[in-house]
Parts: structure tokens; sequence; C-alpha cells
């Protein structure tokens, strides 16, 4: 049978460092997991901002963000929420908001150079938490992560026999193409910004083309691609709280991405059928 494998980004593919600001109290949350930040209100939405942060640090300081945005025209894509959520309220909200200001995602983006400077590959991503109700940009975000030891060979042992490894992530998307390159998965195989419900469609139309479609992930955002994936595989290599509902709909928990092929390697070997090749890793 044909088999493909889709993995999560930050957390599962990537060990991520996050660092959040709370605008209001102006105290830095580190190594903070921002989808679970997100989770706690229904009135929170997860941004990411499609900008690079060496712009951002050579921006004012005492500029609002929304200001900087409006002006250079920085998209976003909506990352994670608890509800299906219209762009363009979103959008009101990110370009008029008066609380936060450049100086505060420049402190979260030093904050995670320092983190890790000293790693050979990192990538960055900044974005932002919107409160609903209160109409403002609550918490800026930077992370900044490194794949984890073993994600290469993984996906190149999948490869290898002919399983092809998908990307679809809450992450920007150019943040996620150059960790595919050096991962070796195919850009058209990356996913990215997606929201917990796009990474559901995602699972269920390779359902459509694959016999059995395996979702790897480590958060919240993973939890309904979860429930449509043929196969649900948790992985607990960032070290990070995770709610129940995550190890009730997962089907096997895995200290390391690396047990992922052991898991693959036992579906292709039982009894109901064998692999087959997929002619385009």
């Amino acid at each position: 049978m044909s088999i493909a494998v889709v993995f999560d980004s930050a957390g599962t593919l990537l060990r991520t460092f996050r660092v959040a600001k709370n605008i209001k109290g102006q105290d830095l949350l580190l190594d903070v997991e921002t989808t679970l930040l997100t989770f706690t209100s229904p009135n929170r939405v997860l941004i990411v901002l499609h900008a690079h942060s060496r712009d951002i640090v050579a921006a004012t300081a005492e500029e609002f963000l929304s200001d900087y945005l409006r002006e250079h025209e920085v998209g976003f894509g909506i990352a994670c929420s608890r509800r299906v959520i219209a762009a363009d309220e979103v959008k009101e909200i990110v370009y008029s908001d008066h609380t936060a200001r450049i100086r505060d995602l420049q402190e979260c983006i030093r904050t995670v150079w320092a983190h890790c400077r000293e790693e050979a590959l990192v990538a960055m991503d900044s974005g932002a938490i919107i409160d609903l109700r209160s109409r403002t940009i609550e918490y800026v975000i930077t992370s900044g992560g490194k794949p984890f030891d073993g994600a290469k060979e993984t996906v190149t042992e999948l490869h290898r026999r002919g399983i092809p490894a998908f990307i679809a992530s809450g992450d920007r998307a150019a943040k996620l193409e150059k960790i595919a390159d050096h991962l070796g998965i195919a850009r058209d195989r990356v996913f990215g910004v997606a929201t917990p419900q796009i990474k559901a469609r995602i699972v269920e139309e390779l359902k459509t083309r694959y016999d059995m479609v395996i979702m790897v992930g480590d958060g919240i955002n993973d939890l309904a691609a979860f429930s449509r994936a043929d196969l649900a595989i948790l992985t607990e290599q960032q070290s990070a709280e995770r709610p129940r509902e995550l190890y009730n709909q997962a089907d096997f928990v895995v200290k390391k991405v690396s047990e992922v092929l052991g898991i693959v390697q036992n579906v292709c070997s039982t009894g109901r059928d064998l692999c087959a090749p997929d002619d385009s890793p």
C-alpha cells in the first residue's frame, strides 16, 4: 500500500526556542509554547508576519508595529486559533493597533538570536497574538529553530523506501522552504501558515491519493490533523506541556522523531499489505 507521512515543523522536525513579550505587562516569556498560549482563550489568534528579522531590527524602535507593517506592506498569515476567523477582521486589528511597538518585537528577536547564535542552521519566524475582544496585539513573538538530530536521516530513509514526506505547519512558508531544502523535502510538499483546520484538510486531501496518511506532530494545533489521519504519532522530543487530548488522539507516542521509521516499518511489514514505492520521493 502507498503511504505518506506529514510532519509538523516546530517541535516535531525542529528544536524550537520561542520568546513572547506581553505588551501590557512588558514581561518576556522564554521558551513558551505559543499554540498553548493561544488556545487558552477563544479570543486569541496567532499570526505569522511575512517579515525578515534583520529588517525589523533595523527599524525605528519607538514606531508602532502596526505603522511599520502598513508602511512596508508586510503581510501576515493566520497560524492558529480556536475558531475560524475572517482574515479581514484580523487585518483591521493588526494594522490599527497602537499598543505594540517595534522595540517589543526587536527584544524578542535579539533574545532568540542570543540563544541560537551558536547553531549552524537556524530558521526564524516572528509574529503576534492578537486579542479579538480588546482588539489589540496582546503578545509579539519570535521563534528560532534547528532540525532535531535524526530528522534529516529520518526523511532520507523514508524517501529511500519510496514514502514521501510532507510538511504542514503554521510557520512562515519561506522558513519552511529553508528547512525543507536542508531535509531534502520538495518545496511542493511544503504547506506553510497552516491553521489546525488547514492541516486537517491537507491530511484529508492526501488520503485521496495514498492508502495511508500518517500525521506526526507535537502540539495542540495538530489535534485536528491527528483526528483525520489514518495513524497519529505524537512526538515528545521537544520538552513541553501537552494537553491530555493529544495523548488520547495519538496512536503512538515517541521520544524522538527518528522512531517514526520503526512505526512505518511495522505498518509496511504487517500481513495486510506491502508498501508500494512512490515514484517521486
